[in-house]
């Protein structure tokens, strides 16, 4: 019996566990997640584990939330006023019961790497482990700028609407906001995700306020172009390496600009326009966009195949992001493969990553992905890592055999935290154990010869290299 998370955890080869020993300190190009600029700007210290971990009022991790609304904790403990050591207390009791679950690997992981505590969190051991941890956050290597140097964080993509002022961005660029001067790189990425939904409630109020920040009058559909391609070079100023996209499925539909437009009307007036020229709509803005980050050099990042806000009680008290989401099953590939040729045939796809809630789309996406490489562009067009409800060992583990299968593995950009928490950097690591335990067992079975020095670049350029030259 092996001990739990020893030092080869997860490493179950020779091979294996040279290959990690390879990549385990190569820098985090953590490409996108969802940190607070101001939080990176303050140079932000969490005031103990339950802000750490569960975060504050309806702003913090829905992955833990939705456990422990499952092991029946009351919302008071988990998004509400409960007092912080009662809420990590509940947490605490939730963790026990978290076999065979990702988060229980990644609060031991963090407990590990930030607080060097190796005793399991029970209700027993929380206690003292709740004294020890958040005298450690006090000091100045647990805050934002001690733990970015602690990870070697090399870059972080956080996630941005096109109206923002990127205030906060500039400041930690110039060594003007507190955190003052660091070596990581914070770099704005593009979400227009507002833009494009002309059938969500606040569209119009969203347009005027885009209008407003771009300085573009905005009367029709090419309108919102114009101001988004304006807010677009505005980012890019401002260190702008990727757009990114959340869409429940791919949008693709064609209509007339007059249609498109008349849609647009009906929506700035509080209308819900005809669901095909929503699409439509959807349609034209993202290939408009597409054509921009091309014509840049930009990256462009797809999150599909997702069920929004299922619990509509829960939404109306809480708000999104708060654990009420799920996996499509929404067939997404007929639409992506007419969105993105249409890209192409209209100057051009930029570099784009695919991310699929659903592993049932890992093959159709990997085999659709391939017909749009080119370009002398290293893996111009990815499979996303193992996302949200699939970044486990078998989710990660599938998508990268898929990958393998159907792509190649030697240009992929690696792993993302997807993150709103500071404490979730060893995620890479535990990305890095399983992407070279299965390179490792191929090489065990025979599958690939023990070229050590090849197989030692692959996976350096999987944790690091690849997205540093794909991102810039």
């Amino acid at each position: 019996m092996k001990e739990f998370m020893d030092g080869d955890f997860l490493l179950e080869s020779g091979m294996a566990r040279e290959l990690f020993a390879a990549c385990r300190d190569e820098p985090i190009w953590d490409y996108h997640c969802h940190l607070p600029p101001q939080d990176i700007a303050a140079n932000k210290k969490m005031a103990n584990l339950a802000e750490a971990w569960l975060g504050s009022g309806c702003c913090g991790d829905h992955y833990k939330w939705r456990q422990m609304r499952t092991y029946g904790v009351e919302e008071k403990y988990i998004t509400g006023d409960a007092a912080p050591f009662d809420r990590f207390m509940k947490w605490a009791e939730t963790v026990e019961n978290l076999i065979g679950n990702p988060l229980y690997h990644w609060t031991h992981l963090e407990l590990r790497r930030y607080f060097g505590i190796t005793e399991p969190l029970t209700v027993k051991s929380a206690p003292a482990i709740w004294e020890k941890a958040n005298a450690m956050l006090q000091d100045d290597s647990l805050s934002v700028s001690g733990i970015f140097k602690k990870f070697n964080i090399y870059a972080v993509g956080t996630t941005d609407d096109p109206a923002d002022s990127l205030e906060f961005h500039k400041a930690i660029a110039e060594g003007r906001a507190a955190i003052g001067n660091i070596a990581t790189k914070v770099r704005p990425s593009f979400r227009p995700d507002k833009a494009t939904g002309i059938n969500l409630p606040g569209f119009a109020e969203y347009i005027q306020k885009l209008s407003a920040a771009s300085g573009v009058k905005i009367e029709k559909s090419d309108d919102v172009i114009a101001a988004l391609e304006k807010r677009l070079d505005f980012f890019i100023e401002n260190g702008c390496k990727a757009s990114d996209h959340g869409m429940d499925f791919p949008p693709f539909a064609c209509a007339s600009d007059a249609e498109i437009d008349g849609a647009f009307k009906s929506a700035m007036e509080g209308k819900l326009p005809d669901p095909h020229l929503v699409e439509a709509y959807k349609t034209k803005i993202l290939v408009a966009l597409g054509q921009m980050y091309a014509k840049r050099g930009m990256a462009m990042q797809y999150h599909m195949n997702v069920i929004r806000d299922n619990n509509k009680r829960a939404f109306r008290q809480l708000g999104p992001d708060t654990g009420f989401d799920s996996v499509h099953d929404n067939k997404l590939t007929q639409k992506l493969s007419g969105l993105l040729n249409l890209m192409e045939e209209r100057g051009g796809l930029p570099k784009t990553v695919l991310y699929t809630l659903n592993p049932a789309d890992y093959y159709p996406v990997a085999t659709l992905m391939g017909c749009f490489q080119g370009g002398g562009i290293k893996g111009k067009i990815q499979l996303g890592s193992a996302w949200w409800f699939c970044d486990h060992i078998e989710g990660m583990e599938q998508q990268i055999k898929t990958l393998g299968a159907l792509g190649m593995i030697p240009a992929f950009v690696g792993m993302l935290t997807d993150s709103r928490s500071f404490l979730s950097y060893p995620r890479h690591e535990y990305f890095r154990r399983i992407l070279c335990n299965t390179l490792g067992g191929w090489v065990e079975r025979g599958l690939y010869p023990a070229d050590r020095d090849g197989l030692a670049r692959i996976v350096k350029g999987v944790s690091f290299g690849n997205a540093k030259a794909y991102f810039g």
